[in-house]
């Protein structure tokens, strides 16, 4: 008996030897009574892993980084990015990143960093990136030379932790109530302008943007809508010194209709009505039926059109209103019906502009002109239309909430704005982070060199692989002052020199970092260059999580798109043995049901009746 079943065995055995074997179709597995064949993986699928994948992202990584590696620091060059329909100038990390469109899937992981860092802190982007890379390319080596990534990932993070910690350590707190920390704001947005196309107006901008986000900081809750409440306008010609902030609401007057001139352009404590409602005459639709008896009926339908669009226009006037403000359009009759009264009307105003004003006056926004009453009403001190180059623009001042700011940039060519405006972003952000953390750090790559520093020092208290590791990612942070050196053309080596015996050697050296104008080292905290604290502790951290998410892959499986959308279909197909699928069973079983009937729901058409040539047709 035992015999017999370990013949069984061996048969068993033997027959699963010969299908691996040979390539049994789905019609032959049925027929041994097997589950058709599964297909885990599309055709043309690439899949790779182990050490030489992983090799493979860190080196598309740093081809990442060469692209945006000299546009660091305040002597950082520019990228053109062409796209074949705009041309983008631009030293901003974040912008480059997002231009280049970047499709490696490893690589892409970079550019959810700079994005991250942008929308967090707004200045850094560049510099998270480098951080990044080059955290990977001094790990390469332990990974080439067989150690296991969760170690590395390990020691990285714990490392993180400790920089993060350190530089809360070493931030210098302030008071923004005091000169001293209004200078502290004045130098935060001057250093985030540094490296920016508007670099030689900072005198210009940085009390523009300090006092715009001052204004916002007497909310509790104030500077976390600062994209809403601060609005930025380019308006192409003139001269960038002519640019100018509105402490209220500015917009681009909006398209208007005949009786527009006659309005009352200036007012002096106006009554403001923010309306989203249509003021125009509306006609019935062209299928619209109406049975009259009498041709006088047709006459009172059209009185009852006008009555409905001068009753909406009375209760404008009634509430007191001086201004009406809609987000959807205001017609002729009305536009006419209003300057006729003294009053300013403006339709089709952007939702932004239409909250930013409803914010600044305390106006509320109303969805119908039945019932308003004086409490919905907002005012201000001045309003007037003015001319700002070719553009005519109106302007809302002495607002009794002061959060909200317009800032009206000018400058010769398109491009120029454009980089302007992402500029004033970025000091923007920078000097909402100080608000909030109220705690600045030395920059030119002084805090970087500083907690090198201290994380080599950490390191002899390791044993085992973790001191290498730890001692790698501190020579990572050297990146940041290396490429101002290189970006600047300074030989890096001999600066970097001094500035590790200066940290080392030296008790106050701790602020030193390196002097763009002279090519050597410098207390840049005595020199005003000044970062939020946060700003750097996002940096390392995003940095150091890229790298552990890009060290902790080990395996890529790229599927491509499938040309033939019926592709799916006919593999399926196959594994049922050629049966026709399911869908095309049914749609045959209606078409001869259909067509007892002498029509057709699915497939052939009913009689007499053709495809039409043109949209939707054959």
């Amino acid at each position: 008996m035992r015999d017999n079943r370990s013949r069984r065995d061996d048969e068993a055995r033997l027959f699963c030897h010969q299908l691996k074997k040979r390539k049994i179709s789905s019609s032959s597995m049925n027929g041994y009574g097997m589950r058709p064949g599964i297909i885990l993986l599309r055709e043309g699928t690439d899949t790779s892993q182990g050490k030489a994948q992983l090799i493979s992202n860190i080196n598309a990584c740093q081809v990442v980084s060469d692209a945006v590696r000299t546009t660091l620091g305040p002597r950082g060059m520019d990228k053109l990015v062409a796209d074949g329909r705009k041309v983008t100038i631009s030293n901003d990390g974040a912008t480059i990143m997002r231009l280049l469109e970047i499709e490696h899937p490893a690589a892409k992981t970079l550019v959810d960093i700079s994005m991250s860092q942008d929308a967090e802190v707004g200045d850094g982007t560049t510099s998270v990136v480098l951080l990044a890379v080059e955290i990977l390319k001094q790990m390469k080596s332990f990974v080439e030379e067989g150690v296991h990534p969760q170690i590395i990932i390990r020691h990285i993070r714990s490392a993180s932790s400790l920089a993060v910690k350190k530089v809360r350590e070493l931030a210098v707190s302030f008071d923004i109530n005091t000169p001293e920390g209004e200078e502290m704001l004045l130098k935060t947005a001057s250093t985030a302008l540094n490296s920016k196309l508007i670099a030689t107006h900072q005198d210009l901008f940085a009390p523009m943007i300090v006092d715009a986000v001052k204004s916002l900081s007497k909310e509790v809750d104030g500077l976390d809508d600062l994209r809403g409440m601060i609005a930025i306008k380019k308006i192409p010609g003139g001269d960038v010194r002519q640019s100018f902030l509105v402490k209220g609401v500015a917009f681009k007057k909006t398209f208007s209709y005949a009786g527009f001139e006659q309005m009352t352009k200036n007012f002096t404590n106006p009554k403001v009505l923010l309306l989203n409602v249509e003021l125009e005459l509306k006609n019935e639709k062209e299928n619209a039926e109406v049975r009259i008896e009498d041709p006088e009926q047709y006459q009172s339908i059209v009185d009852a059109e006008w009555q409905v669009i001068y009753d909406k226009l009375d209760a404008c006037v009634a509430c007191g209103a001086n201004i009406v403000l809609s987000k959807l359009p205001i017609g002729d009759l009305a536009t006419q019906y209003f300057a006729d009264r003294g009053l300013f009307c403006a339709g089709r105003v952007e939702d932004g502009d239409l909250k930013r004003v409803a914010k600044a006056t305390g106006a509320t926004i109303q969805t119908s002109t039945n019932g308003i009453f004086e409490g919905v009403l907002g005012t201000c001190a001045n309003f007037e239309e003015k001319q700002v180059g070719d553009e005519r623009f109106n302007l809302f001042t002495g607002c009794p909430n002061s959060l909200t700011s317009t800032m009206i940039l000018r400058g010769g060519s398109e491009q120029f704005i454009a980089e302007s405006e992402r500029s004033i972003h970025d000091s923007l952000m920078v000097v909402k982070r100080s608000l909030k953390s109220q705690a600045v750090v030395a920059g030119g790559g002084a805090i970087e060199m500083e907690v090198a520093k201290y994380l080599k020092e950490h390191a002899l208290t390791i044993e085992g692989k973790g001191q290498l590791v730890v001692n790698a990612f501190a020579k990572a942070l050297e990146i940041v002052p290396r490429q101002l050196c290189d970006n600047a053309g300074f030989d890096s080596n001999d600066i970097l020199s001094s500035l590790r015996r200066k940290h080392t050697q030296d008790e106050d050296g701790k602020w030193y970092g390196v002097d763009i104008e002279n090519g050597d080292i410098m207390d840049t905290f005595v020199a005003g260059v000044w970062e939020p604290s946060d700003n750097k502790s996002n940096s390392l951290a995003s940095a150091s999580e890229a790298a552990c998410v890009i060290l902790s892959i080990d395996e890529t499986v790229i599927n491509p798109r499938s040309q033939d959308p019926g592709a799916a279909t006919g593999m399926m197909g196959g594994g049922m043995g050629g049966q026709k699928p399911l869908s095309n069973m049914m749609g045959g079983a209606m078409d001869a049901v259909n067509a007892q009937k002498g029509g057709s729901r699915s497939g052939n058409l009913g009689n007499g009746v053709s495809y039409l040539k043109g949209r939707g047709g054959g």
